[in-house]
């Protein structure tokens, strides 16, 4: 049985057109002690200004753990998500952000399948995904560093879809990072899924969902960018809470990944005490 600790991603800060910096600063001044930036591939106009908070990995990757250590905080993972089933698209980018985190000493990155091409079929697609995560797993073992998949595309939006994937590849990289609120928006049993995940969990994306937003998508999508804050939407967060301290025998940041600040705040209010 491992320890939980509250992290946050850096998706709450992009509604403040602010840059990285000033993201992983205001997340220590809140009192986080773990952080998950996001990084991109290439350069990207937005964040070149100044106004976006995501990180090129073709700056020098001590930029990120430079503004992390002045803040206090521990990397808990990159989120590194792309299409894994187009190999021209994520191919070489997760490659490079799990070299990147290797540098840097982040024990993991996080992705997804991504939306399909629209030409190809379901059985073409998972030979595509097969093909991309597999390059991904070799160079994540040898680098001690976890692939954590996550729910929240076309197959993966169900337990049996997450887990033929996270099945092509076999290696002691690939793991499962579970995002609560897509897993619920998906219509699936939130704490079932979570108890199957549980023991190959490696992250756990602590994504909330109002009672407006339930209403108005649950069943409907396959997942969303950011919920609410964590404590004022429709999850039981105790028992989900219970759930990874009982089945998962490692340490997991539990990251929370909401829209504002505000909500930032208040999630790590709430969920300070109970982890």
């Amino acid at each position: 049985m491992g320890r939980i600790h509250v992290g946050l991603t850096t998706e709450y800060s992009r509604s403040s057109d602010q840059p990285f910096e000033w993201a992983v600063e205001h997340a220590g001044k809140m009192g986080y002690k773990f952080i998950e930036p996001m990084v991109h591939f290439g350069r990207e106009l937005m964040s070149e200004a100044g106004y976006f908070h995501t990180v090129s990995m073709f700056d020098d990757p001590w930029r990120i753990k430079d503004a992390c250590d002045k803040a206090g905080l521990t990397i808990s993972g990159l989120q590194a998500h792309g299409p894994l089933g187009r190999p021209e698209v994520h191919g070489e980018y997760i490659k490079m952000a799990i070299r990147v985190a290797a540098e840097i000493g982040v024990p993991g990155i996080n992705t997804d399948e991504g939306i399909k091409a629209k030409w190809t079929t379901p059985e073409e697609d998972f030979v595509l995904i097969k093909y991309t995560l597999q390059e991904a797993a070799f160079v994540a073992e040898r680098r001690g560093v976890k692939i954590g998949l996550e729910c929240h595309a076309q197959y993966s939006k169900t337990p049996d879809g997450l887990d033929e994937i996270y099945g092509l590849v076999k290696s002691p990289a690939i793991g499962i990072n579970l995002d609560t609120g897509n897993a619920y928006l998906c219509g699936a049993d939130v704490y079932q899924w979570l108890e199957r995940v549980a023991p190959r969990l490696v992250h756990l994306h602590a994504k909330d969902i109002s009672d407006d937003h339930s209403k108005s998508e649950r069943g409907k999508v396959t997942g969303t960018p950011v919920g609410c804050a964590c404590g004022a939407g429709v999850l039981d967060w105790k028992r989900i809470i219970g759930i990874v301290r009982e089945k998962t025998p490692r340490d997991i940041v539990f990251s929370v990944e909401c829209g504002t600040p505000d909500q930032a705040k208040r999630s790590r209010d709430y969920l300070g005490p109970l982890g």
